[in-house]
């Protein structure tokens, strides 16, 4: 059934793609939310088959894909603990934005509408046979496939120049990641001989750790997490994410809440032994996901658009996930992925209600008094805010608690500060965002203090629903937003630590994941390509024995301290930011005068696109020019066209001799006959 998963979606998508244009909304719209609804409940059966298995593991071969020398490649799917919640994650969440959508696009033509949602099915497919696929190759395929449907759907208002720059700008970083991504693949394959994720983590358990970053595993292991960052948009390609949002608002909540953005965390999760066999490279992953965080936080505290002060707010939560697996807090970062899927999908579908509402407007220093107008958005949108702070017993709080609990029993005493700073600054900024958008008086006038400043443009995409009464959303968009509220507040549950009574069952259900198994030897030969079937992997060693949770082995007294200070972080950030933006706003007008360039500095993303563009576009642009006019269009074409000129040349010489007239010919004959006959007679 593991095929189904991944089918179900991209089957979708092909009878969108095909048939759309000759179907209504109501049938392409139904479809695609059938088909994710569909892969949800296969996921599930999967997953219940999967739990009640003695060794945590269901495999399926379809078929041999790239028999040849050493190089054997099955298309296998596998579903373990990690992948089971990640399908769940990709066809629940993915299903309630399909269904949002269907009210969200309502106003695009028969056929775009159809092409919407055949992009989004195809986007859920590849995703999905990206946490499902048993060996890098495998994953690859999805890897390549969710890049080139950001592209699709990051850039679906394509005649909007921005949006077709975004969608660009998001193709090209990813490829760069990529490049990585594919030389570690490589060195991965000469090492070890294999490219299946469980062989390669049983035969690295045979070598010593590489503390040094100058080892083959350490090599392998910086260049996948080169890919990581381009796809989780950490330091330095995370510049494509906060472009992003000019594709439309439920496409945001996808990137960012249930697929591609995650795929770089689950991708170091998946293959937790090899990286635990390169600690220089966790200190890596742990140093860029820190300072990506921190950095993140501070340019979302300034930023005007509803959806970039998200966007930023992921890029922040991503760098958390990685600081997790950085310090080998693989449980507690995926964890994190599971709970910010619930809160972020509530909060970027949250403000597409609110754009919605607005008629396309998006800048928050337009906005304001929405709260009694939309009142079941405000307060899901509100919900989400306190899950993402870290406010109990919601669920950020639980994770992000585990996050920064494992980093300072760790021993990283200063990411464990400047993840606390970062945690605050969450809060401060989420707050602000509530407050302009909700509270106070709704605001229409320009903005005296920032002058320079240019409005936002209008969102240009469809037009919206609005005017002058103010309503919530349809019910398609408020239901999702109930059902992803709800969530929001119950899904940390699963991760109670013992410090306060809980068992952290999440932890103790991934633990397998990060382990070496082996598989029957011959799985993955001709017999199981034959074999389709779904069959169970044999499992070396008793895992349970193994892996106690690593909660029970620590003093609780210490992290029910830290889980104190981290709470006191949180409510700390929402006063501050109850403070300047709900009972004086002019403060923080004032403060952005008088910290004018410091403001100036974080309102332009400290200027990382422009240092970008000079240091590295334009000098490509400009040696482009250079090779076109001088190699190209002097070399090459100056060589094709020297070759004609001289044909031309000939040519025109021995047209002269084409004089039509008979005479002449017969003479030329008689000439040539007697030449020929004098060269014989010589002889």
């Amino acid at each position: 059934m593991l095929l189904l998963i991944p089918l179900l979606p991209f089957l979708g998508f092909v009878i969108n793609a095909s048939l759309g244009q000759r179907l209504s909304k109501s049938v392409s719209g139904g479809l695609a939310c059938l088909a994710m609804i569909a892969a949800f409940a296969v996921s599930v059966t999967s997953t219940i088959a999967m739990t009640q298995s003695s060794t945590h593991a269901v495999q399926q071969t379809v078929f041999t894909w790239i028999p040849s020398g050493d190089l054997q490649i099955p298309f296998a799917l596998r579903v373990d603990p990690l992948s089971a919640l990640m399908i769940l994650i990709v066809t629940g969440i993915g299903a309630l934005i399909h269904i949002y959508s269907t009210a969200y696009m309502h106003d695009e033509t028969d056929g775009e509408f159809a092409r919407y949602f055949s992009y989004l099915n195809l986007f859920a497919a590849f995703m999905l046979v990206l946490v499902l696929g048993s060996s890098f190759p495998v994953m690859f395929v999805g890897w390549e496939g969710v890049g080139l449907c950001s592209y699709l759907l990051i850039g679906f208002w394509f005649r909007k120049q921005s949006a077709a720059d975004a969608g660009k700008k998001a193709f090209v970083v990813n490829r760069i990641g990529d490049f990585g991504f594919l030389l570690g693949m490589l060195l991965i394959f000469v090492t070890f001989g294999t490219l299946d994720f469980q062989e390669v983590a049983w035969n690295v358990t045979a070598r010593a750790a590489e503390p040094a970053l100058g080892g083959t595993v350490a090599l392998a292991t910086l260049l996948l997490f080169v890919g990581a960052t381009g796809k989780s948009a950490q330091i330095p390609l995370y510049v494509w994410l906060p472009d992003a949002m000019e594709g439309p608002t439920p496409v945001s909540a996808l990137i960012h809440a249930a697929t591609m953005v995650t795929a770089g965390v689950y991708m170091i999760g998946r293959n937790a032994v090899l990286f635990s066999h390169a600690p220089g490279t966790l200190a890596i992953v742990a140093g860029i996901g820190i300072a990506t965080a921190l950095m993140a936080g501070t340019i979302g505290l300034v930023q005007n658009d509803i959806k970039r002060v998200l966007a930023y707010s992921t890029v922040s939560q991503l760098g958390y996930m990685f600081l997790a697996m950085g310090v080998s807090a693989y449980a507690a970062g995926i964890f994190h992925l599971y709970t910010h899927a619930f809160f972020k999908a509530l909060l970027f579908l949250g403000s597409g209600a609110v754009i919605h509402a607005l008629a396309g407007e998006q800048d928050i220093r337009n906005m304001g008094g929405l709260k009694n107008a939309l009142p079941i958005t405000y307060w899901t949108f509100l919900i989400g805010a306190i899950a993402i702070a870290g406010v109990p017993p919601l669920a950020g709080f639980f994770s992000k608690d585990e996050i920064l609990f494992r980093t300072f029993a760790s021993g990283h005493a200063i990411l464990w500060t400047i993840g606390l700073i970062t945690s605050l600054l969450t809060a401060i900024y989420m707050f602000r965002l509530v407050f302009l958008t909700f509270h106070g008086e709704r605001r229409r006038a320009a903005h005296p203090e920032h002058p320079e400043e240019e409005e936002p443009a209008a969102h240009s995409g469809h037009a919206h629903s609005g005017g002058a009464h103010l309503h919530d959303a349809p019910p398609a968009m408020t239901i999702v937003l109930v059902v992803l509220a709800i969530g929001s507040v119950v899904a940390g549950f699963v991760g109670v630590p013992h410090a306060i009574g809980g068992s952290n069952r999440i932890e103790a259900f991934l633990e397998p994941s990060f382990e070496a198994h082996r598989t029957v030897a011959g799985e993955f030969g001709a017999a199981a390509s034959r074999a389709p079937e779904a069959r169970l992997e044999l499992q070396v060693g008793d895992t349970a024995a193994q892996h106690a949770p690593a909660a029970e082995e620590v003093n609780e007294r210490p992290e029910l301290m830290l889980m104190a200070v981290s709470t006191g972080v949180a409510f700390a950030g929402i006063g501050i930011a109850v403070y300047f933006w709900l009972r004086h706003r002019t403060l923080a007008d004032d403060m952005a005068r008088r910290f004018r360039a410091v403001y100036t500095m974080l309102l332009n993303k400290y200027y990382v696109d422009e240092i970008y563009d000079a240091v590295i576009v334009q000098p490509v642009k400009q040696i482009s020019v250079v090779l076109w006019k001088g190699f190209d269009a002097g070399l090459i074409d100056g060589a094709v066209n020297g070759v004609g000129e001289v044909v031309r040349a000939a040519s025109g010489t021995l047209r002269r001799l084409q004089t039509g007239s008979i005479r002449t010919y017969a003479a030329s004959l008689f000439l040539g006959v007697v030449l020929i006959l004098g060269w014989y007679l010589s002889r």
